[in-house]
């Protein structure tokens, strides 16, 4: 099948699969002699655990290491728990972070509610919360410098 095709299947842009193969995740394409890209029904399995893969926000270089995982033969179940472990304390981390954020935008609509809700942009508590945070961001940026 041509690249559009893998595309269509897959539900996969045709610019992305270039890309992954680029990158070594799908296995350079066969050439047809006019130089049109084509793929079998392995390329679609491998295509298809990528984006899934994506779709678990893995990395690139996660994906990388389950690929080879997944094809070498002295390879254990265990490398991928390792892989999937790690991945998850990092999504716990986000969020984490994700909660505070909601938090603070909580506490800066409310302030706008309570503070300044239909006057001027001018004295808007969210661009002074924006602002300090700002400020402080800078401040540590420039301090670790």
């Amino acid at each position: 099948m041509r690249i559009g095709e893998l595309a269509r299947r897959t539900d996969t842009t045709v610019a992305t699969i270039r890309y992954y193969e680029e990158i070594g995740l799908l296995c350079p394409a066969a050439r047809q002699s006019g130089g049109q890209r084509t793929y079998g029904f392995e390329d679609v399995s491998r295509l298809t655990f990528v984006r899934r893969c994506r779709a678990f926000d893995l990395s690139i270089d996660d994906i990388r290491s389950l690929l080879v995982t997944m094809q070498n033969d002295r390879s254990s179940c265990s490398d991928a728990r390792d892989l999937a472990q790690v991945h998850l304390e990092r999504v716990r981390n986000r969020i984490l972070d994700l909660i505070a954020l909601e938090k603070s935008l909580a506490s800066m609509v409310r302030a706008c509610d309570a503070n300044c809700a239909g006057g001027s942009g001018p004295d808007c508590v969210i661009f002074e919360e924006i602002g300090a945070a700002a400020s402080l961001a800078a401040s540590r940026s420039s301090a670790a410098g």
